[in-house]
């Protein structure tokens, strides 16, 4: 057991103390089906607090060899299918998480060196009768213990795209993509990689080299849709069980209307109203939401009047196909129309159009 090679489950462990917990342990069925298949790269893209970490920890606990989860999982819906004790804790897990790779004072050149480091001698720990030398690369090391002990491995990456969003330095960025392309491309030793991030792996132009990689987006989530939040089925229990009004909760936090009419809300907002007892805006004070106050307040292409028409009631349509959640500095006419397509998608109630005008 390690940090980052076949971790425990106490994350898991402090969310399911948690006083508000929705089982989420359904989504285990979906990346069942996808180990040692075609399909078994995946990369979630979500908003920030839309518990992108906590489906990581959730599956941390359930694959980890490092780990006895048995008990955890006993009265969640994971444990009523039939292939629930098949998969538990009987793989090797790699965690990383990327933002935990950043030393204070230091930029994002050092993050990858520091992660391979620190993994390989982990690797070295855990698999210390293969041969191999600690200074190749991480994929030659990963296919020896593959070709030697017949060894897969179930890759969870969270936050992979945190050094996009700390440098716009080219060669470092490339470099990265170089990285991950090599790792996951058609390599034995993969049994399932499971990435996270805010933007869609097509945001930085890695379709060729990621190629591999199937997009779960909020716009596309394929069969995880209500894994992606708190479905409206989900709040109402919550509601009963904590005497809280279903409708107030509705007016301020039904955020997204997902394929087959899923409807989501945003699981941080609505823990805290819930904990707390308290009704705000918490998902706007999140720094991508944040990011919008200058184009509305500038009324950029026109953005404030719509705000004010959809504060009346109005529906405004927008073409949100090659939509990439991209809130960089608005510098021309069309960047601003996909500012649009980003606000259409993230607010919906009138309480956060209003704080986000204040």
């Amino acid at each position: 057991m390690g940090i980052y090679v076949n971790p425990n489950n106490d994350l898991f462990k402090k969310a399911l103390n948690s006083k508000i917990y929705v089982d989420k342990s359904g989504m285990i069925e979906v990346t069942n089906n996808l180990l040692d298949t075609e399909q078994n790269c995946m990369c979630i893209s979500r908003p920030r607090r839309f518990g992108k970490s906590m489906g990581i920890n959730l599956l941390i606990a359930y694959y980890s060899k490092g780990c006895d989860s048995k008990e955890l999982f006993a009265n969640l819906k994971i444990a009523q299918n039939p292939d629930f004790e098949k998969h538990l804790n009987k793989y090797n897990v790699i965690w990383l998480n990327l933002p935990n790779f950043k030393q204070p004072g230091k930029g994002a050149e050092t993050i990858l060196p520091l992660m391979t480091k620190l993994l390989k001698k982990e690797l070295k720990q855990e698999f210390p009768d293969v041969s191999v030398e600690e200074d190749y690369p991480l994929q030659i090391i990963l296919s020896e213990i593959y070709n030697q002990k017949k060894e897969k491995f179930i890759i969870l990456i969270d936050e992979w795209d945190f050094i996009f969003r700390e440098s716009t330095n080219t060669k470092i960025q490339e470099e990265y993509v170089d990285f991950l392309r090599i790792l996951f491309k058609d390599r034995p030793y993969v049994k399932l990689a499971y990435i996270t991030g805010i933007l869609p792996v097509k945001r930085y132009n890695t379709q060729s080299a990621l190629n591999n990689f199937i997009e779960y987006s909020m716009i596309i989530p394929r069969n995880l849709a209500e894994y992606f939040g708190f479905t409206e089925e989900e709040v109402k229990a919550l509601c009963k069980n904590l005497n809280r009004d279903f409708d107030e909760i509705k007016a301020w936090y039904d955020g997204y209307l997902m394929p087959n009419n899923v409807h989501l809300y945003n699981p941080c907002s609505v823990v805290q109203a819930m904990d707390g007892g308290k009704l705000q805006g918490y998902w706007v004070a999140t720094s991508s939401f944040e990011a919008l106050r200058i184009p509305i307040n500038l009324n950029i292409d026109g953005i404030r009047e719509s705000v004010l028409e959809m504060m009346g009631g109005a529906r405004i349509m927008a073409d949100v196909s090659d939509f990439q959640c991209d809130t960089d500095a608005i510098e021309s006419r069309d960047q601003a129309q996909k500012m649009k397509k980003y606000l259409f998608l993230t607010v919906k109630s009138r309480v956060n159009l209003i704080n986000l005008l204040n």
